[in-house]
């Protein structure tokens, strides 16, 4: 009966998270295994499960109790109002990056040309297949260096029934004779200091993969020097370039830009208050 599992993950779990979170996982993992609402779990909490959905169910219960996050659990998360799927190739997407989504789509949504955006460590596509699912005159490329995490971006590509041009690439290795221009530019690069590890939660830690986070202590703005190179020679004359940017470094970034040709730049608070974007123009 779904009343037991909800007995049993609130026994189980009571120690590692509040209970409004507990009751959260509950939800989505009903509606997940069993194609049940909350409502159900109101109304008919004496509904059987059926032993492949009570076995589904433990083994949620066994990657909770190891921090695994709920959305890689499930296998699929909501952004920008669109459905992703996610696993261990791929960041869960942020509220942050929403933000810097919803600027850019501000910025551009009364374009009247078509443009060209270029979306850089794509990881899950999530950036990308929202511009695209809102900006309609736009032409856009994705690129990672991971072939897994393109895997999951393509799908969820097809998922929201957008065309993006996906490329495995490295912004470290390109070439210097790359010629494509593009109005514009978008990065949310790997930011997350060696040393701040202790500031994060164990499950991200534990499960995300560490390649689209961290950066080491010595360079910890080697992503955003190279997309800075890259686009100072590809964006077209009034084009932009939008980071997603560690909120300890603001001061370093502006640092950063002055070795570059930039004519104006822009930061952008968070909805906690906190320098999490940034807008470049050469």
């Amino acid at each position: 009966m779904i009343k037991q599992i909800q007995q049993k993950f609130h026994q189980e779990l009571k120690d590692l998270f509040p209970e409004k979170e507990i009751n959260t996982f509950l939800y989505l993992l009903l509606e997940k295994i069993a194609n049940l609402s909350r409502l159900d779990l109101v109304l008919f909490p004496d509904k059987k499960l059926d032993e492949k959905q009570i076995s589904q169910f433990e083994k949620a219960l066994h990657r909770l109790k190891n921090h695994e996050p709920i959305q890689y659990i499930i296998g699929e998360t909501e952004f920008y109002g669109l459905k992703f799927i996610v696993n261990k190739n791929v960041l869960i997407p942020r509220p942050e990056t929403e933000e810097l989504v919803d600027w850019i789509i501000k910025d551009f949504q009364n374009f009247s040309d078509d443009f060209s955006i270029l979306d850089i460590g794509t990881g899950s596509g999530c950036i990308a297949i929202s511009l695209a699912s809102k900006l309609k005159k736009a032409d856009i490329s994705a690129w990672d260096i991971s072939a897994k995490a393109l895997k999951t971006a393509k799908e969820n590509a097809e998922i929201n029934k957008v065309k993006i041009n996906f490329q495995q690439k490295n912004i470290l290795g390109i070439s210097a004779n790359f010629n494509k221009k593009y109005e514009v530019i978008v990065s949310n690069p790997p930011y997350i200091r060696e040393l701040e590890k202790k500031e994060m939660q164990s499950n991200v830690l534990a499960h995300e993969p560490h390649l689209a986070l961290f950066v080491k202590d010595d360079d910890a703005l080697l992503f955003y020097r190279e997309i800075l190179k890259f686009a100072e020679k590809n964006l077209t004359k009034n084009g932009k370039l939008y980071f997603e940017i560690n909120e300890y470094l603001p001061e370093e970034m502006k640092e950063l830009i002055r070795e570059f040709k930039v004519k104006k730049y822009e930061f952008k608070k968070d909805i906690f208050g906190k320098y999490r974007m940034m807008k470049i123009q050469f």
